[in-house]
């Protein structure tokens, strides 16, 4: 199943390069605002200010990003096929480079850009860190890292599925209800190509991961 595996991780790259693109223009535009007042003069204020979902949002996908990054450290260079070797790399990548931007843009508004103790309080249903939407467990994690060949492989394409929908939630309602139009947009890629990635992840579970 090698070409399944290299199709997996070259098929979304368009998609991965426009959100590459538009994080870059995020940060640009971030560090620009964060210079300039609404009168277009110098200072300490900004032409856009966010609100509680703007900042509940990178706050707690950069937190849910973190356990995808880990997911992906415990398979990557471990003999469990090609198609899971290309998909771990491929998010380990991407999301690394969005958490990035996430911090960026929480830093120029002046938020922590330390874990959270409680998440999901922009949603309307606030609750500990750890019971965040999609994150595995203490013990899962721990299977990941122990667990070897192509069990590891399918309990990492599992994991990171469940993983996946949670993220694709809160980017959906993050689309919805983020004040700055960059926030809405980088949310609504995040749900398209996480929702690929599950796409990705069904085939794969339903052939060499069956």
């Amino acid at each position: 199943m090698r070409s399944l595996g290299r199709a997996s991780s070259s098929a979304p790259s368009t998609a991965r390069r426009n959100f590459l693109a538009l994080g870059a223009f995020a940060v640009a535009v971030a560090a620009l605002t964060a210079c300039t007042t609404t009168d277009g003069s110098t200072g300490s204020g900004t032409t856009e200010s966010p609100n509680e979902v703007d900042i509940g949002f990178f706050t707690d996908m950069a937190l849910h990003h973190e356990q995808a990054l880990a997911m992906c450290q415990r398979v990557i260079g471990r003999d469990n096929g090609d198609s899971v070797q290309a998909l771990a790399a491929d998010i380990l990548q991407n999301q690394s480079f969005e958490r990035g931007v996430m911090h960026t843009w929480l830093a120029v508004w002046g938020e922590s850009t330390a874990p959270p103790a409680t998440v999901m309080g922009w949603m309307g249903m606030e609750m500990p860190a750890s019971e965040m939407m999609g994150l595995a467990t203490d013990e899962q994690m721990s299977s990941l890292a122990t667990t070897t060949g192509l069990a590891q492989g399918r309990l990492f394409l599992s994991l990171m599925r469940a993983h996946h929908v949670g993220g694709v939630h809160m980017a959906e309602m993050a689309r919805e209800g983020a004040a700055i139009a960059t926030v809405r947009s980088t949310a609504e890629r995040m749900a398209s190509i996480q929702n690929y990635e599950i796409g990705i992840i069904d085939q794969l579970l339903a052939t060499t991961y069956a």
